[in-house]
């Protein structure tokens, strides 16, 4: 995430019983993984070392979130079949599990009679949602991030993860098409 006065990691370093992430876009265009999607297109192989200088920073975060008995899940909404991102994503999904993270995948069709926000978010102990702002391309609009802390929002929010999550299928179970 860029850096600005909002930081990603010191909301989840202040987590204390959750995290849960809702991804709804077939495609990012973020550039601190262009590289390492330039690459996996081009031969296949996709970073997949927890200690690798790409996934290293991101291991240690959610592992020291894990360490504080926070639960954290990711739900990922998409279309099928699927974009070239989205492959990308499912090969490097393992390495998120192996952090501590719990990964669920919902294909779009099964989510057309929920209600949902507008765009990718965070939610932090029920408490908080972050909102991720992109551009139609998938890269940080201006600003990237949105806090928000109504508690009508955070529960609107919230039982939308919690619907998606509950018809999602687990990382392990869930095949590319």
């Amino acid at each position: 995430m860029p850096q600005n006065e909002l930081r990603f990691d010191d909301l989840l370093e202040a987590a204390q019983h959750s995290a849960v992430h809702l991804e709804m876009r077939d495609a990012y265009g973020v550039g601190d993984e262009a590289e390492d999607f330039t690459q996996w297109l081009e031969t296949g192989r996709r970073d997949s070392d927890p200690g690798s200088a790409y996934w290293a920073p991101w291991v240690d975060l959610i592992s020291r979130a894990k360490a504080r008995g926070v639960v954290v899940r990711r739900a990922r909404i998409i279309s099928e079949p699927v974009t070239d991102y989205i492959r990308y994503e499912h090969a490097g999904t393992n390495v998120n599990v192996h952090a501590g993270e719990e990964v669920r995948w919902l294909p779009r069709r099964q989510a057309v009679d929920l209600l949902l926000p507008g765009c990718d978010l965070w939610i932090f102990d029920d408490a908080q949602v972050l909102f991720n702002h992109f551009t139609g391309d998938g890269g940080w609009a201006s600003p990237p991030l949105e806090l928000r802390a109504e508690p009508s929002l955070v529960k609107q929010c919230a039982d939308a993860f919690e619907a998606v999550w509950d018809r999602a299928t687990p990382h392990g179970q869930y095949e590319i098409r």
